[in-house]
């Protein structure tokens, strides 16, 4: 039997074995040898850099092609509506009042049929601009960042737009996707192995050191398959051993953002599958606090596990994000009060992305873990800032909900963000009776207090 080689397919071989060689080599020397030491070499900076002064030129752009074709996306800045500062409940049924009427207030009977504007108006507000709902959604830019989800308009403006905007896709989908998705297993599967291997030595200084290291360099690596650029500011204030880090939570992604500057102890429920496999190899060489899910409703079996992690002085900090689920990066909502009633020493940290390169925001009841994960990896960056907030501890007299509500006022004030006193689960949940009784309340003390004022005059 004859075999016959074609010279053509050698040769289509050896450049793609090249081509391998070359594209690892690269990764190796520009990516993943900087991310095993912590150094950059000021790459992702210039690169978001020159993408602030495209997009700058493309909301010119937009803008000025816009303006000239009369085109609907064009919208004056003399059309802004200006919102209206907040008044109390009592302050806006009085101004009702008065609006409707020339008798005092104090004259008035205990209801007026005029109330009833005060909360139709504030129904409809409620149904225009829900305060609640928009948290999660994507959160709208000022200027277009050349992605087509954040708008499937602008790129038809123009025609140089639109060959800027193809050459965009063509760069993140062509390059920039591969690229990323290489570095994203990279990562992972160096930290399941080295991990694994590091479990395998007994406990002490060195498995700590070797942990410690190993947790580092890895997430670092998934950072970078991010093409994330952050800035930590006062990193004297980072969490320490025995203490608890608590943060806003936006995406997934947090939890890759911090680690990759200092170790944490993760909580959470066991999963199966790959992320199953990740916690496995994890919890080995570092003691991270994992719940079935049977345990995850027992707050007291909660507050135990956690209890007993930060009395080890030894162990790193835990890591946690008291909201229970993603914000589109606007706002603060309700911290639960689990990880404040332990007594630990609390380290706020504030989380801010910038969303002009990519929405960082996970929508988990639209999009998937996978479909996320690529939409975060096809994104021009992840570029954000981390503050590291001094440490907090729980006043005397103060109650667990108190502490809470400070540690967010803190963590919403150093980010920017909207201080929301609503519950998170609102995502997927209705709102609970104790806000409607809430607002009945202050409705009902108002009528009482009218009545009581006019009898002891």
């Amino acid at each position: 039997m004859e075999l016959f080689f074609n010279p053509f397919d050698n040769l289509v071989c050896i450049l793609l074995g090249i081509s391998f060689t070359v594209w690892f080599t690269l990764l190796l020397v520009f990516i993943i040898v900087p991310a095993i030491f912590g150094v950059s070499f000021g790459i992702r900076r210039l690169y978001m850099k020159t993408l602030l002064k495209i997009f700058e030129w493309a909301t010119l752009r937009i803008e000025r092609g816009a303006k000239e074709k009369n085109h609907p996306l064009y919208k004056p800045y003399s059309n802004a509506i200006i919102a209206k500062e907040p008044t109390s409940l009592e302050e806006e049924i009085k101004e009702i009042r008065r609006s409707g009427s020339n008798r005092d207030l104090d004259s008035a009977p205990e209801f007026e049929m005029s109330d009833i504007f005060y909360f139709a108006r504030r129904g409809v507000e409620s149904i225009m601009d829900d305060e609640v709902t928009k948290r999660f959604s994507a959160e709208e830019l000022e200027s277009w960042n050349l992605l087509t989800r954040s708008n499937n308009n602008f790129h038809y403006i123009s025609l140089r737009l639109t060959v800027l905007w193809g050459l965009g896709l063509l760069i993140r989908y062509g390059f920039l996707l591969p690229l990323r998705v290489t570095l994203a297993f990279t990562g992972v599967g160096l930290l399941v192995v080295l991990t694994s291997v590091v479990g395998l030595l007994p406990n002490g200084r060195i498995k700590n050191f070797l942990s410690e290291k190993v947790h580092l360099m890895c997430y670092r690596i998934c950072v970078r398959a991010l093409t994330a650029i952050i800035t930590y500011h006062d990193s004297e204030n980072k969490p320490k051993n025995g203490g608890i880090c608590v943060a806003n939570h936006t995406s997934p992604i947090d939890v890759i953002i911090l680690a990759s500057d200092g170790c944490y102890a993760m909580v959470g429920q066991i999963h199966g599958g790959l992320i199953g496999v990740i916690q496995r190899s994890m919890v080995k060489a570092c003691p991270h606090v994992w719940f079935e899910r049977s345990e995850v409703k027992d707050r007291h079996l909660v507050a135990k596990r956690l209890s007993d992690h930060i009395e080890d002085k030894t162990k790193l900090p835990i890591l946690i994000f008291p909201e229970g689920t993603c914000i589109n990066n606007t706002s603060v909502m309700m911290f639960k009060k689990g990880s404040f009633e332990i007594g630990a020493t609390v380290y706020p940290v504030a989380i801010k992305y910038d969303p002009r390169f990519g929405d960082a925001f996970w929508n988990s009841s639209k999009f998937g873990m996978v479909n996320y994960l690529l939409r975060m990896m096809s994104s021009w960056a992840i570029v954000c800032s981390v503050w590291y907030l001094p440490p907090m501890s729980r006043e005397e007299g103060e109650d667990a909900v108190q502490f809470a509500n400070r540690v967010k006022a803190a963590i919403a004030r150093q980010g920017g963000l909207v201080d929301l006193l609503w519950d998170g689960g609102l995502k997927r949940g209705k709102v609970k009776d104790t806000f409607k009784e809430e607002q009945q309340k202050l409705y009902s003390k108002m009528l009482v207090g009218t009545q009581e004022d006019r009898s002891r005059s």
